[in-house]
């Protein structure tokens, strides 16, 4: 979030600050000062949809960011736009799928970073020359905590060493598994079915950090599309 308002100030770039919500509109306008800090826009959609969103069931992104954007943007006039998706040329995965379906929501989308050849080491080698950073650290071309920090779609293992990194990252996925929900998605009340819950793994990681195999692959979450 600092990291959006020093690139407008940095670059005098205007930043328009969308939020889902469950209204009549389905979004709100905020900005650096008001957006929200811990989660709530996503625990707005959980209890309106009554589950929690997991590999079976990804909702997170087209709720939480394709479709409040489109609505502000009809809102605004804006009916037809044209989306700039920032997909590197080595996240080759997500580059084929979304050249596969060039449109999406009404959009069409482009992929200028994977088009020039752009990778990962181009965009150290950019970022190291501004006045400012994300600060994530960055380990054979993955950024471990970026975006959704302990997103269900991480290996577990690499979920565990967030949390024992900074223990506090896990109260919120906690929290929300823990809400009384009225469904699940092929009986799983979990965001994850297949390993143990958020409140299990902030125990297990102030005891130890070799549960899970280290080498296990991420669910690839294309949270650009």
């Amino acid at each position: 979030m600092r990291f959006v308002q020093a690139c407008s100030d940095n670059w005098n770039v205007e930043i328009h600050w969308i939020e889902y919500r469950n209204n009549d509109i389905g979004f709100a306008k905020v900005d650096f000062e008001t957006a929200s800090r811990n989660g709530e826009p996503f625990e707005e959609l959980i209890n309106k949809v009554q589950f929690l969103p997991n590999s079976a069931m990804r909702i997170c992104t087209t709720h939480l960011k394709i479709r409040p954007f489109r609505k502000y943007l009809d809102s605004i006039g804006v009916h037809r736009p044209v989306q700039f998706v920032g997909i590197r040329a080595d996240e080759m995965r997500r580059v084929v799928k979304i050249r596969a379906n060039p449109e999406a929501e009404g959009m069409e989308r482009y992929l200028p970073l994977a088009s020039a050849g752009v990778d990962v080491h181009a965009i150290n080698e950019f970022w190291n020359k501004q006045d400012f950073n994300l600060n994530l650290t960055t380990f054979n071309g993955k950024t471990l905590a970026g975006n959704c920090d302990l997103c269900f779609l991480k290996p577990a293992s690499q979920i565990l060493s967030l949390i024992k990194e900074k223990p506090e990252r896990a109260t919120w996925w906690a929290k929300m598994e823990s809400l009384d929900l009225e469904k699940s998605v092929n009986g799983n009340k979990q965001f994850s079915k297949d390993r143990p819950s958020y409140a299990q793994m902030l125990k297990f990681s102030k005891e130890q950090l070799d549960m899970f195999d280290p080498n296990e692959e991420a669910i690839s979450c294309f949270c650009g599309d």
